[in-house]
């Protein structure tokens, strides 16, 4: 008589792990399926865009606000490891709208295989142009208002002391900027010109930035090259603390920085 119960048994509980297994894999793909086309995190490792992003923040892009370029699909990389790179054949941008000057970018460099993250400052057929360390847009400087002073360390432990502004752009949108003088190697450049179709872009850490200033390296970002648009950040850490360590977050979480929008 108990026979009959125990296969019943045993039947439920592996009913239960199938339907546990199912749940898991869905999950998954839908995390794959928002990562693949909507939002993917990125963090960063650099200080190119301090104090906007700093050296161990972690944010969330929209993928589908500037529609689909050439490597939307790159789920990107882990260490050394890349995910999963996909190159989409294609010429022009699929859906979606034309960003804004100030947007915050991430996108794929012609001369590179990886990500960067700067903000768009030149539109296409813009004059763009540093002089003294100010920027100059079609000709005409650019607004920036001195906030005060602080200290910039980069990915290497470099500390220096950066004078901070607040600039705006013509459309009059502002955002922060710093600088460590006014007179360093990119302070002074001759005028770019923007293709059609392309987009300039600059770190908001002005001389610590390798950015469109660099041709050779970053240069002239084509449309179709745009990856996605920074939207917030949602972790922050410092030192670029792994996240997972999770004994080191009271000293070490920026917890002002959690869960804010990036402008």
């Amino acid at each position: 008589m108990t026979q009959p119960a125990d296969k019943s048994v045993k039947k439920s509980a592996a009913s239960e792990w199938w339907d546990t297994f199912v749940v898991i894999v869905e999950a998954l793909l839908i995390a794959i399926v928002l990562r693949f086309f909507l939002y993917q995190p990125f963090s960063i490792p650099t200080a190119s865009m301090q104090q906007t992003l700093m050296i161990g923040d972690y944010f969330v892009a929209n993928k589908f606000v500037w529609g689909y370029g050439k490597h939307s699909f790159s789920l990107g990389r882990y260490g050394n490891f890349t995910l999963l790179d996909f190159e989409l054949p294609i010429s022009n941008r699929i859906l979606g709208r034309d960003p804004n000057r100030g947007d915050v970018a991430v996108f794929r460099p012609v001369p590179q295989d990886m990500e960067y993250i700067k903000r768009i400052v030149g539109m296409p057929g813009d004059r763009i142009q540093m002089q003294a360390g100010r920027l100059y847009i079609n000709g005409t400087m650019v607004e920036r208002e001195e906030i005060g002073t602080t200290t910039d360390v980069d990915s290497n432990g470099d500390a220096r002391q950066v004078t901070v502004y607040r600039e705006t752009f013509p459309e009059g949108t502002s955002h922060t900027i710093q600088e460590i003088s006014d007179n360093a190697p990119l302070d002074n450049t001759p005028e770019y010109v923007v293709p059609a179709g392309h987009y300039f872009m600059m770190g908001d850490n002005r001389d610590r930035s390798a950015d469109s200033r660099v041709l050779a390296q970053v240069g002239y970002v084509p449309a179709v090259n745009l990856i996605a648009k920074a939207e917030a950040r949602f972790f922050s850490i410092q030192d670029n603390i792994p996240p997972w360590q999770i004994w080191q977050w009271p000293a070490n979480v920026r917890w002002d920085r959690m869960f804010q929008l990036v402008h």
